[in-house]
């Protein structure tokens, strides 16, 4: 699906960690068993050491700290989500925000048995966020991430099923998990869980396929789909779920009905009135007319070039996540003291060519011809970035693309 016009920006994609941290069967395996197909649990003893930076005191910072907001928290109690009004204040003098979180009213709620859930976590702790990053770019497919803080002997919710995949790590106590088979396979997310109710229900009383205690550091995949819950044993447990949205046929289907659309648009005929006097409550209107219909639909769909629907996916892709975070002024002053630094490429830009313009989920870049091959190293990762030109490399820092290297990386030379 890509062309000379709209080719990805970098080379092969570099996997880091990735999968390797969430799961014990090679790569392989895992996609041939287990990716939207069955379930995976994954010992701690089995897998390198968790890095992802999370624990009681990052939760008790967030809580209390940074001025969250919700939808960045939530809590449930016996399969009932809370009202935000149960967890929330106003923010106090000088902010007029009257969803803030607070920790008081959070503590009352946790010491009667709700569920602490911190959402879109990869946006606001860092090295949750790097994991994401890596496992992302290892499996193709955006990944966000929620934490569970369950107070002993609780369950937040009932069985349900997700309509993303998941990863499931387990942080500090333990968890007794229940895992059994869909009542709906692969559900897209306009399949919730809450349209199958009664199904949902009946398919609890089932044995489950996974009856486990997870510890520290256990994983556990499970497709989007499976049903399960969660209980917390006899002491607090925190868990991290890495939510897996994959990429769909449905999704090409939509792109390419959305471009096919745009096409029709470009036809006389289909643009032509119906005739005088038309009865369009009449059936027969449309039976009259719906090969004609369906015709230049077909015609639409055979006209949509490769790189166009590839272009639109790409898109999603690019809305999908975002890049790696950066702070603005240090950004800003690195770019105007290019030479003081050693460059790197940022991560997670999902950089792609479209004709001589460089897309990336930070900026769209045209880059003259003279210059296009060294950029195109720059993303391959085969030229350093500051063997740029100045002002090309100027050009980049201030539209985010490299930024500077703090692991260690050479000042600019020259």
């Amino acid at each position: 699906m890509t062309s000379p016009g709209a080719e990805p920006a970098t080379g092969a994609r570099r996997a880091g960690r990735g999968l390797a941290a969430f799961a014990t069967v090679p790569r392989e395996v895992f996609s041939r068993d287990h990716w939207g197909r069955a379930p995976l649990l994954s010992r701690a003893d089995d897998l390198p050491p968790p890095t992802h930076g999370f624990g009681p005191d990052a939760v008790d910072e967030l809580l209390s700290s940074r001025a969250l907001r919700t939808p960045f928290l939530r809590m449930a109690r016996a399969g009932a989500t809370l009202d935000a009004s149960a967890y929330t204040l106003g923010g106090g003098v000088g902010a007029t925000i009257g969803d803030q979180v607070s920790e008081d009213k959070v503590l009352r709620e946790f010491a009667a048995g709700a569920t602490i859930v911190l959402q879109a976590l990869h946006r606001t702790w860092g090295p949750v966020g790097a994991s994401a990053r890596e496992l992302a770019a290892d499996l193709g497919h955006p990944v966000q991430v929620n934490a569970y803080v369950t107070p002993p002997a609780n369950r937040g919710f009932d069985d349900h099923y997700d309509v993303h995949d998941v990863m499931v790590v387990q942080v500090t106590g333990e968890k007794h998990w229940q895992v059994r088979p869909p009542v709906l396979d692969a559900p897209l997310r306009t399949q919730p869980w809450t349209d199958r109710r009664e199904a949902v229900a009946a398919a609890a009383t089932a044995e489950p396929v996974i009856d486990a205690t997870l510890r520290p550091g256990d994983c556990l995949y499970l497709p989007r789909g499976w049903l399960h819950s969660a209980t917390a044993t006899e002491e607090v447990s925190t868990h991290l779920t890495f939510g897996v949205h994959p990429w769909t046929v449905r999704h090409l289907v939509d792109d390419l009905l959305r471009a096919a659309a745009t096409h029709l648009d470009a036809d006389p005929a289909v643009r032509a009135s119906l005739p005088v006097g038309v009865d369009v409550l009449d059936a027969g209107t449309t039976a009259d007319r719906r090969g004609a219909a369906r015709a230049a639909v077909v015609a639409a769909l055979d006209a949509v070039p490769d790189e166009e629907l590839a272009r639109l996916l790409a898109g999603r892709a690019r809305a999908a996540e975002r890049a790696a975070p950066l702070g603005v002024l240090a950004q800003h002053a690195a770019g105007e003291r290019t030479g003081l630094h050693g460059w790197r490429v940022r991560e997670g830009l999902a950089a792609r060519w479209e004709g001589g313009t460089l897309v990336t989920r930070v900026a769209r870049v045209a880059v003259p011809d003279a210059d296009r091959g060294a950029v195109r190293g720059v993303l391959a990762h085969e030229v350093e970035p500051g063997r740029l030109p100045e002002r090309v490399l100027r050009r980049l820092a201030l539209a985010g693309i490299v930024v500077p290297d703090d692991t260690g990386g050479e000042p600019r030379r020259g």
